[in-house]
């Protein structure tokens, strides 16, 4: 008899995200494991599946430090890594902060020890046991914020070094696969903790959504940020070569061209060349990049616009001028 279904799922799942690296031999992937449901099935199909595809397997677990017993659970998940044959397996103890909130510094702090890691250990690659319902909380969430396609396009199945192969499965598949393998999940209190956001998203926003909708909203939702990719990611190699007709050699932009492509080209195109100018690009808003917009459709002789990280656009002989602290706009 072959495996549980859900246990051939979640095999099959690591078997397709990992195909490329099968002409690596030898190469090391390694699973980023909290020792919850997801990343249990994840890291027990990465054992099965990566041998035979001649590539070794290890583990990581990060220890946050925010809850009492965190030392000893991390050591537990090391020791479930070497009974599943997973080698090298390690804990990385790191220091949580506070810039962006608790979830947004935890991750900080997390993807921080999962890079290094990697590249002490020499990884080709990093897994993520994130699922279809992590993503189609992604998407919500970004939506309540007025996020563009390249938001709403969610989480990627490969990001540098990281992969994520269970975005097709629900998380109720890997608990069946995590029961039929006799493993014993950790549920993480935080996942119940409405002080989070997400957690709002997961117990309040999404069954109220099915429950006024019908099922399958998750799957919807999760489907929605693949086309929103598909589309940003056509979107951004036309604005790559928009920027490349249209810069000058100072980095100006030819407002001629710009005016010739639809907005969700060009305002690609003024963030790009706002980053390149030395915006901060983490406080670059669509305020920002519609206000420089409109010298472009909507000249009337305006004043320049000041941009996050003392950068300051205004529009000169045909042309959008970026200057930083405004020096050259006077």
């Amino acid at each position: 008899m072959g495996p549980h279904p859900a246990v051939a799922d979640v095999r099959r799942a690591v078997r397709l995200s990992l195909a490329d690296l099968a002409g690596e031999k030898g190469a090391l992937v390694l699973v980023a494991c909290s020792g919850g449901a997801d990343s249990l099935a994840l890291a027990a199909a990465t054992a099965f599946a990566a041998p035979r595809l001649g590539l070794r397997a290890g583990l990581l677990t990060v220890d946050h430090g925010l809850q009492e017993g965190s030392a000893e659970r991390a050591r537990d998940v090391v020791r479930l890594a070497s009974s599943l044959g997973l080698d090298p397996a390690e804990a990385l103890t790191v220091t949580v902060g506070t810039a962006g909130g608790p979830e947004a510094a935890a991750r900080d702090a997390r993807y921080a020890a999962l890079s290094a890691a990697a590249d002490r250990l020499g990884a080709a690659a990093v897994l993520l046991g994130h699922t279809r319902d992590d993503q189609a909380e992604t998407v919500l969430l970004r939506l309540a914020r007025g996020s563009g396609t390249r938001s709403l396009s969610g989480m990627a199945e490969v990001s540098g070094i990281y992969r994520r192969p269970l975005l097709g499965l629900g998380r109720e598949r890997t608990r069946q696969a995590c029961a039929a393998l006799g493993l014993r999940p950790w549920d993480d209190p935080h996942n119940d903790d409405p002080a989070y956001t997400r957690v709002r998203v997961r117990r309040d926003a999404l069954p109220a959504l099915e429950a006024a909708l019908g099922p399958g909203v998750a799957e919807a939702l999760a489907r929605t940020a693949r086309l929103c990719r598909d589309d940003a990611d056509a979107l951004d190699e036309w604005a790559r070569a928009v920027h490349a007709r249209s810069r000058g050699p100072g980095g100006e932009l030819d407002v001629s061209v710009l005016a010739g492509v639809p907005g969700a080209v060009r305002r690609r195109v003024i963030q790009r060349a706002a980053v390149e100018a030395g915006a901060n690009a983490a406080a670059l808003a669509a305020v920002h990049i519609e206000a420089v917009e409109r010298l472009v459709t909507g000249w009337h002789g305006q004043k320049g616009v000041d941009l996050p990280g003392g950068v300051g656009v205004v529009r000169r002989c045909g042309t959008l001028v970026f200057a930083v602290d405004n020096l050259s706009l006077a």
